[in-house]
Parts: structure tokens; sequence; C-alpha cells
């Protein structure tokens, strides 16, 4: 019985798995058991190869869980697919039962006016589709297949195999008319849902490759507008469409593709094929179909803002803890930062670490386009070195926003248990008139953030439309023309018109601009291989606040093109403007908290002078100074001067690279977390940039200053080389002028002058240093700096009582020439105290003033400080530090604050006297050399001047000096100039140098040999743990080698340099070019 009992089951077991029918042939039933065998036997095989090979089990399992994390995607996403068409093709029995089942929870007047059912035009579509299929399959079989395929030589083989749309067709699940806007155009929401069983085959024949789709997801809104309305046939000028949010995208794969189902590369897939969609169809991308001639297409497809919404982004509180230990037995923190979107627009905020009730203070700016329909969708993260952790999101509809003007309020996270946001929104107008610039620039230079970009002033549209007569390439061939069209560092390219000399863009392009008062347009004209200049145009933003309207439209005259070469464009400049009449639209409390003191958003606690029953306890006797920590005023300055560089690589070639072209260098300087980028100069392997830096830093151990060099190109900006400098080198040498080899490229150096500016307390050092720096000029106009200033804000007392007769949450602003800092917000109290210190960089402390603002939680004013730093100038010791008067308080209302100024030397301001001037009067005034950069003329490149002496055989440049923190003697060979050839190749040269008298050779150095140069760079250091008495008595003895090998014939002794210790000064640090003495026979 068992036996008869098993067969039944058997078969029903092999008719479940093949199903072959009774009647089948007996040699399709072969190829089917092959087939099942053949199935088996593959998933084995894995199994069997990884133990025939001696792999690791573990390597076994990481396949296998590779294999389910597909499976299980793939079968998730079958599943969504299958489940969405299910709905919409019983979309009325689902919602029939849904509104039945609360019909009675429903009042009788609810209805839904806003959006419309269209279910006459799903009717149309439904009807249509197939033909809509026919259309397709011919587009892509006919058109798209052949272009592909000539594309690339490895594509040659691609075919559609299979085109099929399927039969679900596109549905309008509804419509939303707005009409009240503008009364020449008509604008529609479509709420779009489509779940097709499309199907979509390719293969590549010559590579065995097939991959495809079967099945898409698609849901978002769509909004089409019909503008601009006409009196002629067809009513309507053009159709511009495009999605306000990016829809929601999934898709089915099939064949090679199937590997995108793997968990990590679906997330992947689905992203990279949304950016496209966005780059086309997602605001600001708009697609436009004009249905009549002669239409500015660049405006529709561009227009105006509807308005700028600036963002601040303030604080968080109460958050949830997601960094928990052991297992969330025990309650951590989280690392929480922000991410903002608005359309395709998208900032993320620094990560706060371990705060639950983080401080961002970051402001950012973005430009709307329609309104209503785009919101602001705030999302806030845990930082983790893995996957960051979800802390909640908040949206905010930017029409509240332009009604309100200004939304200054806390907003609840959703999807979290806790947890709010404090955002500040302003809607900033669009004003036509230039009446209000300087009072909006005035009121940027007061608005202050974290963020790096400073508030904008205006903005620009730039509609690009055609061009007329261009030059002609070399033949007489019509070019291919584009534009760049550059705002400072902002760059942006448009489309490539092929083969005409009057070629016809319709592209559009916007720029936040800071202060059209100081910018400029620069315009190329190229051809498509970006070598050929076809012209320019230099557009001063200062005519266009001369026009009417700021708009300018009209025909320019290209410069360095031909006699009737020109180009069309408008230029639309709107000023950015907050009412001053606008108030927050909501109050913005701070959402009660459990806990209060240290620790709740960056509020400290106070402790209330008034003991048991409001009595006031006997106050100790106020302090007359300050009692800063000990690192106070301890800060030094770092001055970099970016002069040049020499020999980058070539990386915007052209032809494959068959011909070399330049490259547009920048770079990028990176220093205690503070970031320095250099303008970019277009088409240039030997730049000069001539720019300067300054940067406050603290002397932590490790410290190190990295350069970046890179070229500019419109997409990713292509790598040229990279050096790190050591911090501690740097202030060792305190002074360092040399070229650095450039890591991780072929060839390129750069020549910076390096400067650890000592800070002194003489003042009238301070008269020679700024006659010295009132000489220099650099290109990126910044005026070096003659004194740092260390301020020190310890407490208040008797601050004036809020207009509700409570104590204020009393915080100070610290501003000195639009550099401003705060403090943290006490708790209430009249007297306050904050203990913090701030640094600032000053130009000329003669003409400059410190100012002091106190207010409760930066809102209601409390008073003002205004401080002339001529008053620290004229304390002793520079140092101001004492109780002062505040105005617009109390009369009892004072702060206490420490105000140290130290004027910062510097070498290049060494003052001189002419060599025949040594008997005059020593009352004369002394000559203050000015620099003269005249190596950066490309003239003088061809080498160094060296004295015609046959004695000399070259030169070397050394830093020496004495660390004393260190307690050693330290020696940097930097480089050789034109040493003497030892052979027709030149030389190999070394230095090696010994410091006498030592028997032993224990101070004997020697640096890396250059192959074959005559000018070599070493950048090499040598450390001796000598006191400074006994590096005193030391004598240099060095040598320039050229390195021979033992049967050679060659010289081996360049040049020879003896020095003794004790003519240098040591303590200061010396970086000077010493002549090398020849060999004598």
């Amino acid at each position: 019985m068992p036996t008869v009992d098993a067969e039944p089951g058997m078969s029903r077991g092999t008719a479940a798995a093949a199903p072959a029918s009774p009647d089948q042939p007996p040699g399709e039933r072969a190829v089917s058991v092959l087939w099942s065998f053949g199935k088996c036997l593959g998933a084995l095989l894995p199994v069997y190869l990884a133990g025939y090979y001696g792999f690791s089990i573990s390597v076994v399992l990481f396949g296998l869980m590779i294999y389910m994390g597909w499976k299980h995607s793939r079968l998730e996403k079958v599943m969504r697919l299958k489940s969405a068409m299910y709905l919409l093709d019983n979309e009325k029995e689902f919602t029939t039962e849904k509104v039945f089942r609360t019909k009675r929870d429903l009042p009788p007047w609810v209805n839904f006016p806003d959006v419309e059912k269209v279910e006459w035009l799903n009717k149309i579509l439904q009807q249509a589709w197939p033909f809509v299929g026919q259309y397709l399959e011919k587009l892509l079989v006919e058109t798209i297949a052949p272009a592909i395929r000539a594309s690339s030589i490895h594509l040659q083989t691609l075919s559609f195999t299979k085109v099929n749309i399927g039969d679900k067709a596109i549905k309008v699940v509804g419509v939303k008319a707005h009409t009240e806007h503008d009364k020449r155009q008509v604008m529609l929401d479509l709420n779009l849902s489509y779940a097709g069983d499309v199907e979509v085959n390719v293969e590549i024949k010559k590579y065995f490759c097939k991959a495809g789709v079967k099945g898409i997801q698609l849901h978002g809104k769509l909004r089409v507008i019909l503008e601009p309305l006409i009196g002629d046939m067809p009513l309507v000028g053009a159709i511009t469409m495009f999605f306000i949010r990016r829809p929601k995208l999934d898709i089915n794969w099939t064949g090679l593709t199937n590997l995108l189902d793997i968990p990590g590369l679906n997330a992947m897939s689905d992203t990279m094929i949304m950016d496209a969609i966005a780059s086309h169809l997602v605001l600001p991308n708009r697609l436009t179909v004009p249905l009549v001639a002669n239409l500015h297409v660049a405006q529709l497809r561009s227009p105006l803002p509807r308005g700028v919404v600036r963002i601040h982004l303030l604080e968080a509180e109460d958050l949830t803890a997601k960094d928990t230990v052991i297992k969330g037995l025990i309650d951590g923190k989280s690392d929480p930062y922000a991410v903002l979107r608005v359309g395709t627009q998208i900032f993320t905020s620094h990560h706060v670490d371990s705060n639950l009730n983080p401080q961002w203070r970051e402001m950012y700016e973005v430009i709307v386009h329609e309104v209503p329909g785009q919101e602001l969708e705030v999302e806030v993260f845990d930082k983790d070195p893995d996957q960051d952790d979800f802390l909640g999101r908040v949206k905010v509809d930017l029409a509240i926003v332009k009604k309100a003007r200004v939304v200054d309020d806390w907003f609840n996270l959703r999807d979290v248990p806790s947890g709010s946001v404090h955002l500040r929104l302003e809607w900033l107008s669009l004003l036509s008139s230039a009446d209000r610039l300087s009072e909006v620039i005035q009121k940027n230079q007061n608005l202050t953030s974290k963020t790096a970009d400073p508030p904008s002033a205006a903005i620009l549209a730039i509609y690009l439309d055609q061009a007329y007569e261009l030059p002609m390439r070399k033949g007489n061939k019509d070019p291919s023309p584009m534009v760049q069209i550059s705002i400072q560092d902002t760059t942006k390219e448009s489309k490539t018109c092929y083969g005409t000399n009057s070629p016809v863009w319709e592209d559009a392009f916007t720029f936040f601009i800071q202060d059209p008062r100081k910018q400029d347009i620069d315009i190329q004209v190229k051809d498509d291989d970006r070598a050929l200049s076809l012209g320019s145009l230099t557009i001063p933003l200062t005519r266009i606040l001369a026009t009417p309207e700021l708009t300018m439209d009209q025909w320019f005259q290209l410069e360095d093109s031909g006699l009737a070469s020109r180009i069309y464009i408008k230029i639309v400049l709107r000023i950015l403007w907050l009412s001053d009449d606008a108030t927050p639209a909501t109050p913005s409390p701070r959402p009660s908290s459990s806990g209060s003191g240290v620790g709740q958003g960056g509020i400290t606690s106070e402790v209330n002078p008034a003991g048991p029953g409001g009595l006031a306890k006997p106050q100790p006797a106020r302090p007359q100074h300050t009692t800063p920590d000990p690192e106070f005023a301890t800060e030094g300055v770092l001055r970099i001067h970016l002069v040049e560089a020499q020999n980058l690589i070539a990386k915007d070639n052209f032809m494959g690279g068959m011909v070399k072209g330049k490259s547009d260098p920048y770079v990028k300087i990176r220093v205690a977390g503070i970031t320095f980028r250099s303008h970019t100069i277009k088409e240039n392997l030997n730049p000069i940039w001539n720019e300067l830096y300054e940067v406050i830093l603290t002397q932590l151990p490790g410290q190190e200053i990295q350069f970046e060099l890179f070229d500019k190109d419109i997409d990713q900006d292509d790598f040229l080389g990279r050096f790190k400098l050591s911090l501690r080198d740097i202030i060792s040498a305190q002074f360092i002028d040399t070229w650095y080899t450039l890591n991780d490229v072929k060839s390129g150096r750069v020549h910076l002058v390096l400067e650890w500016l000592p800070r002194v307390s003489d003042l009238p050092r301070l008269e020679q240093i700024l006659q010295y720096q009132s000489q220099q000029s650099y290109q990126n106009k910044v005026m070096p700096s003659a004194a740092v200033l260390f301020v020190y804000v310890e407490r208040a007392h008797g601050l004036p009582l809020k207009k509700s007769g409570k104590e204020p949450k009393a915080g100070a602003e610290i501003i000195l020439k639009g550099v401003s800092h705060k403090t943290k917000i006490c708790e209430r109290s009249t007297s306050p105290r904050w203990d913090e210190a701030f640094h600032f960089l000053v130009r000329d402390p003669r003409d400059e003033t410190l100012t002091v603002k106190l207010s409760h939680s930066w809102g209601q004013a409390l008073g003002s400080l205004t401080l002339p730093l001529r008053e620290v100038l004229a304390e002793p010791g520079l140092v101001l530090d004492r109780w002062l008067t505040l105005d617009g308080a109390l009369p009892e209302s004072q702060i206490l604050l420490r105000a140290t100024l130290k004027i910062l030397d510097t070498q290049l301001a060494v003052c001189r006297r002419a060599p025949g001037d040594a008997a005059n009067d020593a009352s004369e005034e002394e000559v203050i050399p000015r620099w003269v950069p005249s190596h950066l003329d490309l003239r003088h490149r061809s080498g160094f001047s060296i004295v015609n002496d046959s004695t000399t055989a070259g030169q070397v440049k050394l830093t020496m000096g004495y660390s004393t923190e260190e307690s050693r003697l330290f020696i940097t060979v930097h480089a050789c100039r034109a040493l003497a050839a030892c052979s027709k190749d030149g030389a190999d040269p070394y230095v090696s140098f010994i410091l006498l008298p030592d028997k032993k050779a224990t101070t004997k150095r020697r640096t890396a040999t250059k192959k074959r140069d005559l000018n070599p760079e070493f950048n090499e250091r040598f450390d001796f743990d000598f006191s400074l008495e006994e590096s005193m008595q030391r004598k240099l003895d060095l040598s320039v080698k050229n390195s021979v090998s033992f049967m050679s014939r060659e010289r081996e002794l360049i040049g020879k340099l003896q020095l003794d210790l004790d003519q240098i000064d040591l303590k200061t640090g010396v970086t000077q070019w010493y002549d090398l003495a020849g060999e004598t026979n």
C-alpha cells in the first residue's frame, strides 16, 4: 500500500513541475526532463566548485545571501506591480466598498470640488492605447535603434526583439484647473497613475546579451500650462509640461538587467533613471511644445521665478536618540543633520555631534517656480558610519510663505515619536527697480550664517536667443557654436547647434547675484570642441542697473569675432526684497521640554539671584576685570600667498586625446575645516593666480594644509594634483617661499609664499606694516590684515526687562566690518554670563569699529556698544579690559569684556636703507621695499638669473632655524637652481651635509636623488636634538653632488657651501638662497 500511495503523489508532483500533457511527444518530454536536471545541476555547481577550489564556507554563504536578497527584492517588486494592476482593474469595487464602509462617518455636505474626474479622457486613452503602442514600436525600431547602433562599434548588433506596451493605458486619476492666477494662461494639474504590463526586450547578438523591462509603475502630478492664449487658431501658443515633484517609479527588470534587482543596486538604478527624467521633466526643467511660430520658447521654458525663499535652518529639539548603547538598554544621543529639498534643489546641513537639541544656524536660498504646488521638505537624519537613521520629516507649502511673507515657527517632525525643528522662512519678492538695492545689500551684510555663500541681493535671468554671422572654421567650414556664460566662479553652457554660423539656441539660465554693482557677465561663444573661440562679450551688471525695468533685450556686437558677428540676448535682473512690514505669520515659542539648563538647544542656565520667596540675596562685589581662559588670544595667523603654477597636465583634450588642449585650473585649499577656492584661469597650463588667503589657527599637533588643483569642467572637474604641508613645519620656519611638486600626477608644481605671522604689540610697527601693505595688490582683491583682534565677552549687568515684564534670554552679537559672531543664549536674567571668546582679522585698526548688540533671543534689542579700535590702540599693551556702558538701554546697563589687539608683523615689510645711505641721519625716514612680482611675467620664465662667476656652481635654498617649543635645530633643503651640468644629460643631483665639528659623522644627512634635473626640488627637513647654545657652535658643511656609478668618469662634486650657524638668527628662522662654490683645480 505505501508503494501504491506514493505513485499518485509523484505523478501529481511531476505534473505540477512540468506542465507536459500525457499526449506530449517523447522528444519534448525528454528535453523537459533534461532541462529540469540541468537546473538542479546548475544550482549545485557553485557548492561543488567552492569545495573543489577550497573556498571558505563564508564565500558560499555570502553568495547565498546575495541570491536570497535578489530573490526577495524580485518577488516583492512583482507583487507590488500585480497589486497595483489589480487595484486599477477593480478600482470601482474597492472605492465603492470603502465609501460604503465609511459613509456613516462623513457629513452630508462633504464634497471634493478641487479635483475633477475625467473618465472620458481615460476612455479615449484606453481606446487609443494600441495605436500608441504601434507608434512607439516604430519609433524604437526605425529611429532609436539605428541611432544607438551608429553611436558605438560595440552596439552595432543591438536590436529591439520585442516591443509591447501592454493593454493597460495610463490613467488620469484627477484634474485640477488653476485659472485665477493669470488670465493669459490655463494651468492644469494632472494626477497620473500607470501600472502597466509593458514589455520591451533588447538583444546585442555580438555579446550574447539580453536585457529588458517587464512592467512599470509611475505615479506623479504633471502640471500642464497652456500659454499664451491667442486670438487665432489653435487658440493656444504652446503647451508646457513638467512634474512639480519627482514622480514615484518602479521598474521590473528582465534578462541581464535582473542584476539591478540586487538589494542596493535596485535603489541606485531607479535613482539614476529618475535623475534622467528629472533633468527633462521635473522643475525647474520643462518640456515646451510650441504650436505657433515666432514664440520666445526660452522664456516659456524658463520663465521668471515666482520668487525666492530664504530658508533659515535654526535649530531642533527633542530629537530621537538613535545611537543607543547595549542594544537600547541605555539611551545615547544622535548626530543630527538636515536635508532640505525644493524640487531639484537639495541642501544638506552640517551634522552636530551627540546632541538631541542641535543648533545649525544655516541659511539657504531657493528659487520658487510654481506657487501653488511647490513644497519645502525637511528631513532630519542621524549621521552614522554605515546607514544614516531617520529622525523625522516636515513639509511646508510655499504658498503659505508667499502669503505670510515671513513664517517663523517650530514644526513637529512626522513619522517619529518626538522632535521639532525651528525654521524661519522669508519670501523675497522680485523688484524691477534698483532703488532699494543699497538697502538690500546693507541688510545682507548684517545677515550672517554658517553657510559659505553670502546672501544674494538679486537674481539674474539670461535668455540666449540666437547669433548671426559667426566666423567660419578653417577651410571655410560652418562651425558648431555653443555658449559659455560665467558670473564669478559659476559657469553654465548652452546646447550646441551643429553646422551653422547663425545658430538659434533658445536657452535660459538663472544666477544668484551677491552685488550687481561689482559683478560682470562673461559670455564666450565657442566651437563645440571648446578650443576655437568664435567671439566674446563682457557686460557689467551696472549697465543693466541703468536700464528701465532692469531689462536689456537687444543685439550685442561680439568682440574678437567677425565684423558682422552679433548675438541676441535678453537679460533680466530682479532685486530680492523682503517687505519691511513682513512679520512672522505665527508666534515662534520654544516647545516645552522636560529638561532645563545646559544641553537644551544651546541654552545655559543662570542662577536666579532671588532666594526663596523672591527675597534678594546679598550680591558679591562685581569684578572689575575679566578672567578669560589661559588659552585666550593664543591663536596665530597663517598667510597663504598662492602665486602661480607650472607644467600642469592638459585635461581638455580633443579627438580622443589625439589633439592636446589646455586646462582651466583652480586651487582648493583646506585648513582647519575652512576651504578657500581660487578663481579659474581659462586655458592655461602655467596659470598665475596671485591670490592671498588668511586664516586664524590654533596650534594643534598634526594639523595639515591640503592643496588640490582641478580643471574646471561643465560636468565633473578633473584632478590636476595635490600636496600637503605640515603646519608645524610652517610655524617652525616662520616664512617659506618655494615651489611644491604636485603628487599623484605626471607633472606640475605650485609656487607658494607661506608666512606664520608673528604677533607683536609694537604700535610704531603698525605704521610700517600698513605702508607696506598699501602697496600690495592681489587678484582676489584681498587687503592683507594688519592686526588680529581677540574679544572676550564675559558678562552683562542691569539689562532691561522684556516688554511683558519678564527677564530676557540674553544673547550678544559681536560684529566687525561685516563679520559677525554670536554667543549662546542665557536663561532668563538681567545679569547674564557668557564667558565666550572670539577673534577677527583687522585690515586697519585705525578706521574700524567693533559693535556689540544684545538682544532677547535675537529679537527685542537690549542695548548695544560701539567701540572704535582707536581706543584699544590707546590702551597700554593694546589691551582694553573693563566695564562699558550700553547704549539704548538702562543707565545702569553695562557689559564686561576684554579686547586685545595684536599687530601682525611680516618679514616682507623689513625696513632697509639704500647701500649708499649708511651715513645719513638716523632720524631719516627708512625705505620700505615694495614686492614687485617680476618673476611672474611669462617673459622671465626661461630661467633664473645667476651671476656669471666661474667659481659659482649654482645656488641652494635652505631654511635654518631653532624651535624653542621642540628644543631642536631644523634644516630644510628646499631646492637648487642653475646647477652646473656634469655630462651631456645634465646631472643627477642630491644634497649632502654635516654639522662640524662632528668626528663620528652622527649629523651627516643627505636628500633623495633627482634624475637629470639642474633645478631640482627636494623639500626635505632634517631635525637635530641640540640646545640653542650647542646649535650656535656648529658649522654647516654642505655639498651638492652628482650621483655617479663606481666606474663613471663624470664629475661627482657640483658645488659646496660652508656656513657658521652663529651668523644666522636661528630663533627667527631664515629662508634664503646661498651661492655654491664650484670645484677649483
